[in-house]
């Protein structure tokens, strides 16, 4: 996830993931340089759950920053997020069940 002065709705979207049925993964979030509280709300959400993997970085853009998320990942998929959005409590069980039983290499959400 990439996050750019994202503090207003970062927790909830931060609990969405963390609420996930399949728990399995590692939550990599980048600070793209905000001038808000939003890095220590990452701390502290840190603190709390060792699957979350913090970095902040001077402003880089979304693409540039997405990019060092994924040279940083070690799992098998990359999940996309938002730092507004909220993720069902299924989305990765879902998501993560079709890949593994079906001929698909990309699967999206709404």
């Amino acid at each position: 996830m990439s996050v750019l002065n994202g503090s207003k709705y970062l927790d909830q979207s931060i609990n969405s993931i963390l609420r996930q049925s399949f728990t399995n993964f590692e939550f990599i979030i980048i600070d793209d340089g905000s001038t808000d509280n939003t890095y220590d709300i990452i701390k502290r959400n840190m603190k709390i759950d060792k699957r979350i993997i913090g970095f902040k970085q001077d402003n880089q853009g979304l693409a540039s920053t997405l990019n060092f998320g994924i040279s940083k990942a070690r799992g098998k998929y990359i999940a996309r997020m938002d730092a507004d959005d909220i993720s069902h409590s299924r989305r990765f069980e879902k998501q993560i069940h079709i890949l593994e039983n079906q001929d698909i290499d990309v699967v999206g959400t709404n």
